[in-house]
């Protein structure tokens, strides 16, 4: 499996990602361009976390128009896999490429800390290995990471199954206190319907190797190549 790491103006977390990949794990990884609409040659793509165009405007909102985002809807289209972390999420909101939006920290701060996942489902191809409920302990790092999507489209989300983590306690419990952000039911990220395209605030690439502090983060990856073995 090939994986490309898209660089906007901004980005601050590609190298971390480039090194999660290829160097922890050992598995071939390129950079890619903003400017450059031409993916076909990746299995899939991650949009990685910063501050792409300066966050101006909001976050992911000018990202959304670079030549590169084309070429991730035609992958996305084609059933291939695309992860947005932190930012990259933020992109793939914008981008229609999965439901609802990103608001303000209800604290109105930027958080930077480790916190608890609890995993909702092991039905995507970045859950297969990770048992439903298991819990994993994933460093974030955004002033607005503050999930919000109307009822329909919430109810949506629970119906297909398609929550992927959500933030919880040590005890696995989704509490207020445990929710870093004010994400609305303590979402931490989601899948579209498809399954093939997963967006999360945390940063599972900052949580690769024990000496970082968790290797947790190995988990998603881990489960996207076990997916590629099928």
């Amino acid at each position: 499996m090939k994986f490309g790491v898209v660089v906007f103006p901004g980005s601050n977390c590609d190298h971390d990602c480039w090194y999660a990949l290829s160097g922890a794990l050992g598995r071939p990884a390129e950079f890619i361009w903003h400017k450059d609409g031409d993916v076909s040659g990746y299995d899939c793509l991650v949009v990685p976390g910063g501050f792409s165009y300066g966050d101006y405007l909001r976050t992911g909102a000018i990202a959304r128009f670079s030549p590169v985002m084309e070429g991730v809807r035609r992958h996305a289209e084609q059933g291939k896999l695309v992860i947005g972390i932190c930012n990259g999420f933020q992109i793939l909101l914008e981008s229609g490429l999965l439901p609802g939006a990103m608001l303000r920290n209800d604290s109105l701060k930027f958080v930077c800390s480790y916190v608890t996942l609890r995993t909702e489902t092991s039905a995507t191809p970045f859950t297969r290995g990770i048992k439903k409920g298991e819990l994993l302990r994933i460093p974030i790092a955004h002033g607005e990471g503050n999930y919000y999507a109307d009822e329909a489209t919430l109810a949506e989300l629970e119906k297909n199954d398609q929550i992927v983590f959500r933030y919880a306690d040590a005890a696995g419990r989704t509490t207020a206190e445990a929710n870093p952000n004010g994400s609305l039911s303590n979402i931490a990220g989601i899948c579209n319907k498809s399954r093939n395209v997963f967006g999360l605030m945390p940063h599972p690439e900052r949580a690769i190797e024990a000496s970082l502090g968790s290797a947790d983060g190995r988990r998603v990856f881990e489960s996207i190549l076990a997916e590629a073995a099928r």
